[in-house]
């Protein structure tokens, strides 16, 4: 394609945005060493921030010009004219390098699919063009700024994935940090006063444009600038200066020469954020934490540091002038930073006893020296500044609050919500920063006198509680481990918060909560869902800061009281106040208090009397506040608080009656009890719901994702004395569970019975939080559970609603959901809890199983009906809680459906799970699917307008949903396949392939089609990688499930709007070398299933276009002139093996994604034909499969897990990359195999009869299967098998051990074989089981382990075998394609004869067994089955080959016999892959090669022919059982696949049991005698439909019956030998035969050759009559003289078919003649000719013979007739399958009909009629035949006249023919005379030569000589036989005992040789002259009788050469017999 080049180059491939993305670790399968050769050909453009893409310049231009361009990475690009003409156009209008614009044109092109034809003008105008790459200009300005920040802050943390290459990389690219520095603060300077292009000064728009984009740039420069400080570039003087110089200058960003174009909502609030950045560097480069470390901040001496601003006294000057310069409100955070720095230097100094001089005059301006004149001491500068600063007027301590809270630099969310243009937010660098601060300022000023206390705890905590957790970990985890230790001022906040517990207890809960590095709470305004999991070390962090939260509160000093001054005096006082003591001179106790008597505080711990307490406050009131000395647990006080607020909400509903009544015994106890009001915490009386929601807060905070922690906490709150408000002694304390569930209870119960007051929402949300953290520790989740499931206020229960519905209902008068979205995560997190410790609770505690399963059902009963369906339909005030809600139900539908597939019934949740699948799929209503399709359609322009709104957040919550969506359905596909509705269309099928509109979610009235959409979206950049995948998946699992439809399903081309640009994208993303390797997969999977389902879409993959044809000559050439332009799969896939070599090597996943696509053309190839011709006429494409194909795979590598490694962030096996590298080479190896196949198939020619060329596929392989090492290497991998079923045994007894109740197969990845991935995770998922093993993965670390290792294991093994498989398939293909080629070739044929017997015994001796093993066993024997194909049959065999065969045939042996693969449980369906038909058929090969070789002699030794006969021995009784078996499934149903097994056994078993292969048939005989497979056969036949009407759709289709013609052919084989004739005669065959679904049609005489249901097809019922009479025939002939019984029984067979006997027999010229017709004759002949040869002659045999006699003798008459008269013949056939009507009509092509007797005997043209003819000489001959043994003809030949059957002279002796009379003399002459005509003219032919030659391709085969010979000489002897034997007899015979009417018919035939005259006369002659006028007629015709058999003779006796036989001259005895004794006789 112009443009590119066959080495791609990563600066056209990967955008800078690509690149951002790359650094900001979203790696996608991109190794790091990729990302520094990107990195590298930049390097210089990073370096260059004033201008990344240089300067136009003549030389650039001049390269450009001339269409080639080399770039940095030395990679050459060919430029058309249109890219020419853009390239050069770019760079004027953005003053760019010229080489620069190519490379930026051809990676707009290539990023975003753009076609700039399009954006071309015919005119040339190239500006719709530049107008188009406009924004991807500018933002690839911006990401090549912002690729920088990643780097620096992955070098900063270090432990970012790419941390190394950044340190190595950041010193290349920024050589000189200072300079650096300098650069970014002059660029940002010069685009703060830049002046307007004048290209856009004319258009208010662009300039706009323009502006913006020179803002964003500025802010791009100083977050560089920022990270630049932070850690790369030194922090000295001047450098400060620099900085401060220019915030100040430029007003913190806020002066911009073009203000007036900065006035919308996006440029305000880039000038806001380049402000709050500002703000930020000029704190961050005061170093702040260092400044208040002593050991930093030195001036003398040896300082640590020393490029630092404080070594520079200029510099402070400089500063000191600037801060104190400008004390507006803006700059208050450097005003107080700089105080803060100041303090400490003031600090330092004073404190040197030698102030270095250069410091002096600085020191003296920050502190004035003291004036003895005057009395008043000046306050230091930093005293004055703090004072000034934190006033409230100043507004510090707001302006901070509202950079923590409203800033998108520190606030995730808020960053989203108005569409900053930021890159980093909230940093962990940016909260580190403001944390100095922060501790700069309270020990600047101290907490007591910082005036607005409340403000600074919210700062407190919104610095270290607000945000997401991972931006807060590590500063929490400093403020506790370093500067909770290293002053008072920096905990002082807390000592103050500590101080008023627990009177005031919500600023300590809320600072230790904020203090838990938890961080956002889901009820705080700024929380935002964050999508990745927090990572090792912020858990860590998080676990050391709950700690140090759970140790303070937990060991509280002081305890808080207020008390009155009543109780302090008087005779019941309680307190006392004691006097003041002096410590010390200075220091005094200040007022203390004592109390008299012990108090138990509540909390439950005792303050022990005379206690000392300080007074807080001032002595004059009513009240003192007194602080105990007194260590307690803050724990038990918190739970006191909320026990309290639970007795209140019980009294407030009861009407203040009070249910905690102690019935207890009465004690009086010495110690005075107080409750909460006792101690002065001042409550409503209904409770304080805003305080029992912080302390909720509080313990879902520190026992989130803390197990550990969680123990302690809830230990402390369990143990100890019993808190106070707990009332009822005899009961226990009521625990943190049950606690909340009331509370919860309360919450909902209030709201119902109370609606005009507003739901708690934020006492709801806690308390159901703190639920579902309960749910993750196994101790107390139980109690969660039960409790749920006991009261009905959640979900409800089948009697009551519960009081959930009506609260969520009040969210939606609001449009807040805060409540929905806490209840749906609990439901999620019971489900979690649930699957996750299924296993465990099944073997303990089955009972809560179900309770679980119950709580759960009620709760996707409530989500489903109460927030599903309805949802959609609600009002919110964000958008976003709409897309929340949906993502969370179908996260929790996805869940369910894959952890409990609906197809395990009896898997636990699996009510659950069929509840959902019925509600989406199989029972789902447009209520349930649209707010799962809807979004899908409206997800584009919805997210197209929130960007444009910059609504961020919105947008990034949809991306989460749509996620979401795209999953559920995806997974709710998957499952669809494997239910009993797969075949039919569900309605998320029909709704995804209707056209909808957007509903709620836009307003425009379009509808838009779902197909589209998800194609749509996974092209938009803006979804992420993921959900471009997951839609990706969508598709390709719809595709599957439409084209598993069996009604006219829809296909997804047909729903694409541009499908041309959907393929054309697609190509370009399977081309993209850094792409995500998921997203990559997921394409090539569509694109394969695509090819193979989907016609039209593969059509358009293949040609990469639409073939749309057009008249016009200049349409065709326009069209020809784009053709180079576009590009399709099949080309790219052809190009990309170029380097197969590599991919081989580096990525054999994607080399097999290749070859698995072009596979799949070839598997359509004749459908692409015309596509493929320019791929198949390059030789070099075969070459390189050729190769790949003999690639060596290198040895089997290990699979057996032992370690476990990271890859990708997941934890894998060891030998995952190994195993999964070589499975995906043997998987290539095999497309290889295939794609080589299937192309030579393609190749063979249409006309089976024409000698194929061979092509170049083969050619490109021939050498292989010459060269025996090679092909001996190539067999044995193709038969290797490492499958290994000891890993299951292995698994079994380590989940036996630990986790019983495992199942494996609920383990089992529900993804299509394509989808998945070879690996440790590729039949089994890890991940599941690792989820059902979490609750024994702390306990039992090592079984657990096993247990996963085991389970990978399984899945490299398996791995190893699904892809050995495929490679076994792949070559069993190849093979037989390969046999029109390879067979007959002797040397071949000895080097594949070695190999299959080697392969046959590695089968036989297999050891293993299993499912698996099944289907390799079957594929192995697959593979020695074409093995033997390509083998065949030999005459010529060389003695190694008959060794190499005996071998085989003994491993045939062993297969059939082999215990780990029994044969016999795929007989009977035991097995998942029944393996018995290509058993079946190789032992059909040896049965029949071993006849060959028997039947030769010398070839086989006694050794061999008695491994043979083990072999047959082997065969025949595993045969017969099965064939028994077979028989039997017969019987009870019709089955498709049961026929086919029953054809192969029976041919097999015709084969073994053949007399001259099997001798004896004592072994098989008996066989069959015990298995009584023979009347098991005969019982079928008499039961199952021999016709096939039971099922006459299946008839329609196959065209025969089920079983009729199989077990038919197994009493033919039967009927062959003698012996087992006998048996099958024994079994009662004719009263079988007698007693059918036939014999009703039978007895009427109505089988027809056709059936009415089945035109164009010959009718079954008649081919099952004919091989009835077939098989009765050969039973009687092979009884011979034994069979008189069955004789008898066979006339009665005859009687009951009479009819249909005689309407086959009575057949005339004037009928038509099909060819059933002719074969329903002959099996009639054939059966009287047995009944004739019988001895024994009874009354039944006389009057069946007598039947046939009469319907003989005119038959033969109708015979003769079309034998003689062929033209006739030939019209009287009437074709009746295609088949026949072809073949006979090639044969009407042919010459003129027949008129003269050469012409009929010359039939070469003719070879349909010829083979007619020769079967009527058969028909013929048996007929003669026949009626010679029942006329006793040899008895006339040897015995006396007296002995003669007289009565069998049936011919009368005249040459009279008639047509519709019987046959005469004249007939058998002139049949006898055409017979021998006809043999004179073959004899002379060479033997094996055709009688006719074809012609056309559907020409039938005729008869060769030999058979012709036979035929006609068999039919001429039988002639001149039976006309000797009846004209003897005839004559024989007196003139008494000839019948009246033939005496007429003689004299009749007498009179036709007579004149009118004469015959006059000759009536009035005596009868002695009637009878000498016969005897002259019977003269004549014995005379011409003679004539026939003297020329007979010779003809004869010459046909004995060509029938290479001896036999006896029967012409020259009928001559010597008609000589002696009737010529002399008359």
């Amino acid at each position: 394609m112009a443009g590119e080049s066959s080495k791609r180059s990563n600066l056209v491939d990967v955008s800078y945005q690509d690149l951002h993305k790359l650094v900001n670790g979203e790696l996608e399968g991109t190794s790091i060493e990729q990302i520094t050769d990107i990195i590298h050909d930049r390097i210089n453009q990073l370096r260059n921030v004033c201008n990344p893409f240089g300067s136009p310049s003549e030389a650039s231009r001049q390269k450009v010009k001339s269409g080639t361009v080399t770039l940095r990475d030395n990679v050459t690009l060919t430029l058309d004219e249109p890219r020419r003409a853009a390239s050069l156009a770019v760079s004027d209008e953005f003053g760019i390098d010229e080489v620069e614009a190519a490379t930026l044109v051809n990676s707009f092109i290539w990023n975003d699919g753009f076609i700039p034809d399009k954006h071309v003008h015919a005119d040339g105008n190239i500006q719709p063009l530049v107008e188009a790459i406009t924004p991807f200009y500018y933002s690839e300005r911006l990401f090549a700024l912002r690729t920088l920040v990643p780097l620096f802050r992955s070098q900063s943390s270090g432990t970012s994935v790419i941390s190394d290459l950044a340190n190595d990389l950041l010193p290349e690219i920024i050589p000189d940090g200072r300079k650096f520095v300098e650069d970014l603060i002059d660029e940002y300077l010069r685009k703060t006063q830049a002046p307007i292009p004048a290209r856009f000064t004319s258009d208010v728009q662009k300039a706009a444009l323009w502006a913006k984009q020179n803002a964003k740039e500025q802010l791009a420069l100083l977050e560089v600038l920022y990270w630049s400080l932070w850690d790369c570039a030194p922090r000295d003087g001047p450098r400060v200066v620099r900085v401060y110089e220019t915030a100040y200058g430029t007003n913190l960003g806020s002066v911009q020469a073009h203000s007036t174009l900065l006035l919308d909502d996006e440029c305000s609030q880039i000038t806001q954020d380049m402000a709050a950045l500002w703000i930020l560097i000029t704190l961050e480069i005061l170093e702040l934490e260092r400044v208040a470390e002593p050991q930093c901040l030195q001036i003398s001496g040896d300082p640590p540091i020393r490029d630092i601003y404080w070594l520079s006294p200029d510099s402070l000057q400089r500063l000191h002038e600037l801060v104190t310069s400008n004390s507006d409100s803006q700059f208050a955070c450097t005003y107080a930073a700089w105080a803060f720095f100041l303090s400490r230097f003031a600090a330092l100094c004073s404190g040197l006893k030698d102030l270095p001089l250069e410091y002096k005059s600085f020191y003296e301006t920050i502190v004035p020296p003291v004036d003895r004149s005057y009395s008043k001491v000046r306050e230091p500068a930093h005293v004055q500044m703090a004072n000034a600063v934190i006033q409230p007027e100043v507004g510090l301590l707001r302006m901070f609050l509202t950079l923590l809270t409203g800033s998108p630099l520190l606030v995730t969310s808020v960053a989203f919500k108005v569409g900053s243009s930021l890159n980093d937010f909230n940093a962990i660098a940016y909260r580190s920063v403001l944390k100095g601060f922060l501790i700069g300022i309270v020990e600047l000023v101290p907490v007591e006198l910082i005036p607005e206390f409340d403000i600074l705890v919210e700062i407190w905590i919104a610095l270290f509680g607000r945000s997401e957790s991972g931006a807060i970990a590590a500063i929490s985890c400093q403020f506790w481990q370093a500067d909770w230790d290293h002053g008072l001022a920096r905990r002082a906040i807390f000592d103050a918060a500590r101080a008023r517990f627990p009177i005031q207890s919500k600023p300590l809960i809320r600072l230790l909560r904020s203090m838990t590095a938890f961080g956002f709470l889901d009820t705080d305004p700024l929380y935002s869902r964050s999508e990745s999991l927090p990572s090792l070390a912020d858990l860590e962090q998080k676990d050391v800061c709950g700690q140090y939260v759970f140790q303070y509160l937990n060991q509280l000093p002081t305890f808080t009281q207020i008390i009155p001054i009543s109780a302090c005096s008087g005779p019941h006082a309680q307190y006392e106040k004691l006097p003041e003591r002096m410590i010390s001179s200075s220091v005094s106790t200040g007022l203390t208090y004592t109390n008299l008597r012990p108090l138990k505080l509540p909390g439950g711990s005792t303050l022990s009397a005379k206690s000392v307490g300080r007074l807080l406050n001032g002595d004059g009131g009513d009240f003192v506040v007194v602080a105990w000395q007194h260590e307690h647990s803050g724990w038990k006080v918190l739970l006191e608080i909320l026990t309290d607020y639970i007795n209140r909400r019980r009294r407030a509903s009861n009407g203040g009656y009070s249910h905690g009544i102690n019935f207890g015994p009465r004690t009086i106890s010495s110690v005075q009890i107080l409750q909460l009001e006792d101690v002065g915490i001042d409550m409503e009386p209904e409770g304080d719901d805003i305080l029992v929601t912080d302390i909720l807060d509080l313990v879902r905070s520190m026992v989130q994702d803390s197990p550990d922690l969680v123990v302690q906490l809830l230990q402390a709150l369990e143990s100890g004395e019993t808190i106070n408000a707990h009332t009822m002694l005899e009961t226990e304390t009521p625990d943190l569970v049950q606690l909340t569930t009331l509370i919860l209870e309360d919450a909902l119960s209030r709201h119902s019975q109370q609606h005009r007051n507003p739901p708690r929402s934020q006492l709801i949300t806690s308390a159901i939080s703190v639920l579902s953290a309960l749910l993750a520790l196994p101790r107390y989740s139980s109690r969660v559970w039960l409790y749920i499931r006991s009261t009905a206020s959640l979900f409800g229960s089948d009697r009551a609603v519960g009081f959930t519905s009506a609260v969520l209902a009040s969210e939606r008068l609001t449009g807040q959901y805060t409540m929905t979205i806490s209840l749906l995560n609990l439901v999620h997190q019971l489900f979690n809890e649930a699957s996750s410790t299924v296993l465990s609770v099944l073997q303990d505690a089955p009972n809560l199983q179900k309770v679980k399963e119950e709580v759960l059902m009620r709760a996707i009963r409530f989500v489903h009906s109460e927030i599903w369906v309805e949802h959609a339909g609600w009002k919110y005030s964000e958008l976003g809680d709409r897309f929340e809600i949906g993502r969370l139900v179908t996260a929790l539908y996805a869940n369910i459906v894959h952890h409990a597939p609906p197809m395990y019934k009896d898997a636990p949740f699996a009510a659950l799970s069929q509840a959902v699948a019925e509600a989406l799929i199989t029972h789902a209503t447009t209520a349930a699917i649209n707010p799962l399709v809807q979004p899908l359609t409206a997800a584009i322009p919805v997210l197209a307008h929130l960007n444009a709104t910059r609504r961020l957040s919105d947008a990034r919550r949809l991306n989460f949903m749509l996620g979401a969506h795209l999953i559920l359905i995806r997974v709710l596909l998957i499952a669809k396949q494997k239910t009993s509705s797969s075949t039919r269309l569900c309605l998320l099928e029909q709704s995804l392939c209707t056209r909808v509109s957007g509903g709620l979610y836009h307003s425009t009235a379009a509808k838009t089609d779902p197909i589209d959409a998800l194609a749509a979206i996974a092209q938009v950049h803006e979804m992420g990688g993921i959900i471009h995948t997951t839609a990706i998946e969508v598709l390709f699992s719809l595709c599957v499930s439409l084209s598993s439809a069996q009604e006219l399903s829809p296909t997804i081309i047909g729903h694409l709007t541009d499908p041309q640009t959907i393929v054309t994208n697609m190509v370009r993303l399977i081309m993209h070398p850094y792409e995500e390797p998921a997203r990559r997969k997921a394409v090539w999977n569509f694109i394969i299933l695509a090819m193979d389902k989907e016609p039209a879409l593969a059509g358009l993959f293949v040609s990469g276009r639409f073939s749309t044809p057009s008249i016009k000559g200049k349409a065709k050439a326009i069209e020809d002139s784009n053709s180079s332009r576009l590009f399709s799969a099949l080309t790219v896939t052809a190009s990309m093996l170029e380097q197969w070599k590599d991919l081989w090597e580096i990525n054999p996943q994607g080399l097999a994604s290749v070859l698995g696509f072009l596979h799949t053309v070839w598997e359509h190839g004749h459908e692409h034909k015309k596509a493929l011709l320019s791929v198949r006429e390059d030789p070099a494409f075969f070459d390189r499969l050729a190769a790949i194909v003999k690639e060596e795979l290198g040895p089997m590598p290990d699979y057996k897990t032992n370690d476990f490694e990271e890859v990708d962030g997941a934890q894998r096996s060891a030998h995952h990359t190994a195993v999964s590298s070589h499975a995906y080479r043997m998987l290539v190896k095999a497309h290889a195999v295939g794609i080589l196949a299937l192309d030579i198939r393609i190749s063979l020619p249409q006309d089976k009869g024409q000698v194929p060329a061979k092509p170049a596929a083969y050619k490109a392989i021939q050498s292989m299967f010459q060269h025996e090492e090679q092909l001996a290497d190539l067999i044995a991998e193709a038969g290797a098998c490492p499958f290994d079923p000891a890993l299951y045994d292995e698994l079994q007894e380590r989940a036996e051990v630990t986790v019983p109740t495992l199942i494996l197969d609920h383990l089992q990845v529900q993804k299509s074989l394509l989808e998945r991935e070879f690996g440790d995770d590729f039949v089994f998922s890890t991940s599941l089981l690792r989820h059902k093993l979490q609750p024994y993965a702390s306990l039992l670390v090592e079984e657990t382990s096993g247990i996963l290792k085991t389970l990978m294991s399984i899945n490299l093994n398996l791995s190893l075998a699904q892809a050995q498989t495929t490679l076994t398939d792949a070559w069993q293909f190849l093979l037989l394609q390969t046999v029109p080629f390879s067979r007959g070739e002797a040397t071949i044929r000895s080097i594949v004869l070695s190999l299959a017997a080697n392969l046959a015994t590695d089968i036989g001796s297999e050891k293993r067994s299993g499912d698996v093993m099944t289907n390799v066993h079957n594929a192995r024997l697959k593979l020695l089955l074409s093995l033997l194909e390509v083998v065949w049959f030999s005459t010529s065999d060389k003695p190694a080959e008959v060794q190499h065969f005996v071998a085989l045939a003994s491993s045939i042996r062993n297969i059939v016999l082999n215990e780990a693969q029994p044969p016999s449980k795929s007989f009977l369906g035991q097995l998942t892959v029944p393996f018995h038909r290509p058993l079946l058929q190789a032992t059909y090969f040896c049965a029949c090669h071993s006849r060959n070789l028997l039947g030769r002699p010398k070839v086989l030794n006694a050794d061999q022919r008695l491994s043979i006969k083990f072999m047959l021995e082997a065969v025949l009784e595993l045969v017969i059982d099965a064939l028994r078996i077979t028989f039997d499934s017969a019987r009870q149903r019709l089955d498709v696949e049961v026929d086919q097994d029953m054809e192969l056994l029976v041919a097999v078993f015709e084969q073994c049991t053949r007399p001259d292969l099997n001798s004896s048939t004592t072994f098989w005989l008996n066989k069959c005698q015990e298995s009584d497979v023979i009347r098991a056969s005969l019982q079928l036949f008499t039961q199952m439909d021999v016709v096939g009407y039971s099922d006459i759709v299946f008839l329609r289709a196959k065209k025969q019956p089920l079983y009729t013609s199989h077990v038919l052919s197994f009493h033919r084989a039967l009927a062959s030998i003698p012996s087992a004739a006998e048996r099958l005669a024994s079994e009662g065959i004719l009263a079988a035969y007698s007693e059918n679904s036939l014999t009703a049609a039978a007895r009427t005489g109505s089988i027809d050759a056709m059936l009415s249901d089945l035109p164009g097809e010959r009718s079954p019922a008649q081919s099952a009559y004919c091989s009835m009479l077939a098989i009765v025939s050969g039973v009687a002939a092979a009884l011979g003289h034994h069979g008189q019984y069955f004789i008898v029984d066979t006339c009665a067979f005859v009687q009951l078919y009479s009819d249909q006997i005689h309407r086959a027999l009575s057949w005339t010229i004037d009928e038509s003649l099909t060819l059933p017709l002719l074969e329903e004759m002959e099996q009639t002949v054939n059966l009287f000719y047995s009944i004739s040869c019988s001895p024994r002659v009874d009354d039944a045999v006389k009057r069946s013979m007598q039947f046939f006699t009469s319907d003989a003798l005119l038959l033969l008459q109708q015979l003769n007739y079309v034998l003689t008269h062929q033209n006739h013949l030939a019209s009287l056939f009437e074709p009746i399958t295609t088949d026949e009507r072809a073949r006979y009509e090639s044969d009407g092509h042919q010459a003129a009909a027949v008129s003269s007797t050469s012409d009929i005997l010359d039939l070469a043209r003719r070879p349909f009629l010829a083979r007619l003819v020769h079967r009527l000489f058969r028909l013929s001959g048996s007929i003669l035949l026949t009626l010679l043994n029942i006329s006793r003809g040899e008895s006339v030949l040897l015995e006396d006249p007296e002995e003669w059957p007289i009565d069998q002279a049936l011919i009368v002796p005249h040459s009279k023919v008639v047509l519709g009379e019987p046959i005469s003399l004249g007939t058998l002459l002139e049949l006898g005379n055409h017979s021998l005509d006809v043999l004179r003219h073959l004899v002379d032919r060479p033997a094996t030569q055709s009688v006719a030659a074809a012609y056309t391709r559907n020409a039938e085969k005729a008869p060769d000589v030999r058979e012709s010979v036979a035929a006609t000489r068999r039919n001429l002897e039988a002639v001149v036989f039976y006309a000797v034997t009846q004209l003897a007899t005839w004559l024989s015979r007196t003139e008494s005992e000839i019948p009246s009417h033939e005496l007429d018919a003689d004299e009749s035939a007498a009179e036709l040789q007579l004149s009118e005259k004469e015959r006059r006369a000759a009536r009035k002659r005596s009868v002695t002259m009637a009878e000498r006028l016969r005897r002259g007629m019977t003269d004549e015709m014995a005379m011409d009788l003679q004539s026939l058999l003297t020329k007979a003779a010779p003809v004869v006796s010459k046909s004995n050469t060509l029938l290479e036989k001896e036999g006896v001259d029967v012409t020259a005895i009928l001559e010597n017999f008609l000589s002696e004794r009737v010529l002399t006789s008359s």
